[in-house]
């Protein structure tokens, strides 16, 4: 079957074959209504003059030669053998106008009588009495030009072809206005590459489906941009991060194959293997933040978030201590094991800047689960709390204090904060560093705690 690829072809070619079967419907109505018309006013003519001469008849008062006084000019009077007895002028030199006689029970009858070589007469047909002998007054008038011919029909079409022509050309010229800026917006998407997604596509005006259509691409290119630049920078980052340590790590292994008496053997094994370990960190919280983007969600469960902090809480007897303190019942939706990584995340942190303590608090605000984890330490200086979120970002102090670290620990617990609905930031404490995470609480908490 054809079907024509464009749009706008389509589009015309529907509007004018809904035209055409419309225009066709209504040339037919009018040509039918026309014809019916011109018919009826026919008939009423030649049944006014039949009537008259059927009248005369009966009175006995019928001249020779019948005069017309209307356009009916073919009046005859014929007998029951078939003779002519008196004719109007026009009808003297032609046998009967018809051969039908109306039956003694159905007197008035309408015909239409067409005789080779001579036009169609519309008559009307009168029996005089109903006796067997009763003549026949026929009176009838040549076929109206419209009715013998076709040109009542090519009228019409000749008025019906320049509409359509006109709705086709309007349906067009439409169509095309209407798809313009989709054109334009296909060629512009056409010149964005993965290389440059600066591009955006232009907005027409309005708020119509082309105009949102448009907003939504330019929002998605946004987007897209974003996340290219994201990947960029994480690559770079990830590169520079990698090639460090196995840089360090070439070095040491070709200087104890060079030189192996100058080497101690196991001193070089040793920094190999905690080079490696920190390679096997950094990778492993690639793929965790790969995974955070690209697998899909986990199907959420209860959370008690006092009780997960508690869990989290406990670790050796040698390290920093941690208090958890909370108020109420407080519950979240989300996936167990990601967010007990955010805590422990956030609680090693903790722990390794803190000089003798860590403190949990745990409470609901305003219908969120606030979390706060808070240290004695040094702190962290206004200008680098949101830096400290960013991938492979390493203050001085945690790399004198944790100088096998990724820098991708904080990173991770946004990732993992937001893909939650909530919010993971450095906020104000009278000592040390306050880490505060802000989620939804879920709705059957039992007390809720509003704060100033």
């Amino acid at each position: 079957m054809f079907r024509p690829r464009s749009i706008r072809t389509r589009y015309t070619m529907m509007a004018t074959a809904l035209s055409l079967v419309f225009l066709t419907t209504i040339g037919v109505s009018v040509d039918l209504t026309t014809r019916y018309r011109i018919e009826a006013h026919a008939f009423e003519e030649t049944k006014d003059v039949a009537s008259q001469w059927s009248a005369a008849v009966r009175n006995g008062k019928v001249p020779h030669t019948l005069p017309t006084m209307t356009r009916v000019d073919l009046i005859q009077i014929v007998d029951a053998n078939g003779h002519v007895l008196q004719a109007s002028k026009q009808a003297w030199n032609r046998p009967p106008i018809s051969r039908v006689r109306p039956p003694a029970d159905d007197r008035f009858q309408d015909l239409t009588s067409c005789e080779p070589g001579r036009d169609c007469v519309l008559l009307w047909a009168i029996r005089v009495t109903p006796a067997e002998d009763s003549p026949v007054v026929y009176a009838g008038l040549p076929e109206p030009f419209l009715l013998a011919t076709h040109w009542l029909e090519l009228g019409l079409a000749l008025i019906a072809l320049p509409i359509l022509g006109f709705v086709a050309w309007a349906t067009w010229a439409l169509v095309g206005r209407t798809l313009r800026p989709v054109e334009t917006i296909r060629a512009r998407m056409s010149e964005i590459t993965g290389t440059d997604v600066s591009l955006r596509v232009p907005l027409p005006p309005g708020r119509d489906e082309i105009a949102m259509l448009a907003r939504t691409a330019n929002q998605t290119l946004d987007r897209l941009e974003i996340a290219v630049k994201q990947q960029r920078r994480f690559a770079s980052d990830a590169s520079h991060e990698l090639r460090t340590p196995i840089a360090g790590l070439r070095v040491a292994l070709e200087d104890a194959i060079a030189h192996p008496e100058d080497v101690d053997a196991q001193e070089t094994l040793r920094t190999a293997l905690s080079t490696t370990n920190r390679l096997e960190a950094i990778v492993g919280d690639l793929l965790v933040l790969a995974r955070l983007r690209a697998s899909d969600p986990e199907p959420p469960e209860p959370i008690d978030l006092a009780a997960l902090a508690k869990e989290a809480s406990t670790g050796p007897i040698d390290t920093v201590p941690v208090h958890v303190s909370a108020t109420g019942d407080v519950r979240v939706s989300g996936s167990r094991i990601q967010l007990m990584r955010v805590m422990d995340n956030l609680l090693n942190n903790a722990r390794r800047h803190a000089d003798s303590s860590v403190e949990v608090t745990v409470e609901s605000e305003n219908g969120q689960a606030v979390l706060s984890v808070t240290d004695d330490g040094a702190g962290i200086a206004p200008q680098d709390r949101e830096r400290v979120f960013g991938r492979f970002t390493r203050l001085d102090e945690a790399r004198r204090r944790d100088p096998g670290g990724t820098g991708l620990g904080l990173a991770i617990c946004r990732e993992i904060v937001e893909a939650h609905g909530g919010t993971l930031r450095v906020e104000d404490s009278p000592r040390g560093a306050r880490f505060v995470l802000r989620l939804r609480a879920m709705a059957d908490n039992p007390r809720s705690r509003s704060r100033p």
